[in-house]
């Protein structure tokens, strides 16, 4: 629908990154070079639900300056949400109440920034706006480090966070082998049933300082294989072994390893998953009877902007601006994708569409043909894909030796 004049809605949803910020430096900074088509630019507190609350932020009361910091502030400047539309305590109602407060604001353009779930929102919006008359032209930002997202080469997210992980097994890999006792170190990395972020560590491989193994959930996981590989590297390598493995690992029946470890689930029905280096940790020092330490990456792995990678926050900017773009061209019912090419014989990316239903609820896989060494290792293939995704330093400025993150003055939206 081109021409549409009226407000944007700008959301995060899902989990944080260390760009998604990013994203919505790219939206904000692109909407505000179009006052003759988007009168307005809000900024929804807490995704969805600041919708459905009515409380959402004036973005054009903000400092440029402040917008500008926002490529190099981690987490999800708005406030994020887990929050599943029609099954809420309203139920269906809250797509009556979304057109009802778009209607009130006059909300033309919506983005919404985040994952599969977060894509499955986007797109129940655009179609129920469309059933109902109302028109509003309607984009998914993609991000995740989960990488996980069908339809795009890559993730905005992933490369900083894959980086992270790559960075911090070099260090974790010089300092585990430093005494002449033996340890066996058990890390675990995000990702539940795609494991592009723990194959980061084979980045770390490559640099001839990772770990001896790496499980990914898309290879069923033994315990008793495990134990036995762990078993074998520490018989070769004076009982020093460093082990990666994503916690979504899964049994040859599909069941979650760390399964047992969760108490609940989040609204979309996913197991809240963590533990499992601590269970295989146990394992490991009752079976062998060396000195085992167990790491969990958790939050670190997506806040860590202080090792961003330069293409990441290029690219998830770029991505935020090519939705406003879209939209105000009359595109509506897509994301924006990540397309991989080469020019002179170097990587470079440019954005397209596809439509969002595509990536609402499905997640791209590592292809199996890159999974190695009997499930514990990562191809060239692997390694060729993910290092331009983690060139370049990008930085917040410094002050008193500390990052200045961005400072929203976060004014509320008035009619």
């Amino acid at each position: 629908m081109k021409n549409l004049k009226g407000a944007l809605m700008f959301g995060q949803s899902g989990g944080p990154t260390s760009v998604i910020n990013a994203s919505a430096a790219g939206v904000f900074i692109e909407a505000l070079k179009h006052p003759d088509l988007i009168t307005k630019v809000y900024g929804a507190a807490h995704g969805i639900k600041g919708i459905l609350d009515e409380k959402f932020y004036d973005i054009g009361q903000e400092d440029k300056k402040e917008l500008e910091l926002l490529k190099y502030t981690p987490s999800s400047a708005l406030g994020s949400v887990r929050y599943k539309i029609g099954k809420g305590p309203d139920g269906d109602k809250d797509y009556d109440r979304i057109l009802e407060v778009f209607k009130k604001y006059n909300i033309r353009y919506f983005f919404y920034n985040g994952g599969n779930d977060s894509m499955d929102t986007c797109n129940k919006v655009s179609k129920f706006l469309a059933k109902n008359g109302y028109e509003c032209n309607i984009i998914g930002v993609p991000k995740t480090i989960d990488n996980d997202l069908c339809g795009t080469d890559h993730c905005p997210g992933y490369g900083s966070a894959a980086k992270y992980v790559a960075t911090t097994l070099m260090e974790l890999n010089l300092d585990a082998k430093v005494y002449n006792t033996g340890l066996v170190t058990i890390v675990e990395v995000m990702g539940r049933n795609a494991g592009w972020l723990t194959a980061a560590a084979a980045l770390a491989v490559y640099k001839g300082l990772g770990p001896d193994l790496i499980y990914l959930p898309e290879t069923p996981f033994d315990v008793d294989k495990f134990v036995a590989d762990v078993k074998d590297v520490c018989a070769k390598n004076n009982n020093k072994c460093i082990a990666v493995v994503s916690e979504g690992i899964k049994n040859k029946d599909g069941k979650y390893v760390g399964e047992f470890m969760a108490s609940a689930t989040d609204l979309f029905g996913h197991a809240q998953l963590g533990g499992v280096c601590f269970a295989l940790a146990n394992i490991v020092k009752e079976r062998i009877g060396v000195k085992v330490r167990p790491i969990e990456f958790s939050l670190l792995q997506r806040c860590a902007a202080h090792v961003a990678s330069k293409t990441d926050v290029e690219e998830a900017f770029n991505a935020g601006a090519a939705a406003v773009k879209y939209a105000v061209g009359g595109e509506t019912d897509k994301m924006v994708t990540l397309i991989r090419s080469e020019k002179n014989g170097e990587y470079f990316c440019e954005t397209k569409l596809m439509p969002v239903e595509q990536a609402a609820n499905s997640e791209k896989t590592i292809p199996a043909e890159w999974i190695t060494n009997n499930g514990t290792g990562l191809s060239k293939e692997f390694v060729d894909y993910a290092l331009p995704l983690i060139q370049g330093d990008a930085k917040a400025p410094s002050e008193d030796g500390l990052p200045r993150f961005a400072k929203l003055k976060k004014v509320l939206a008035k009619i």
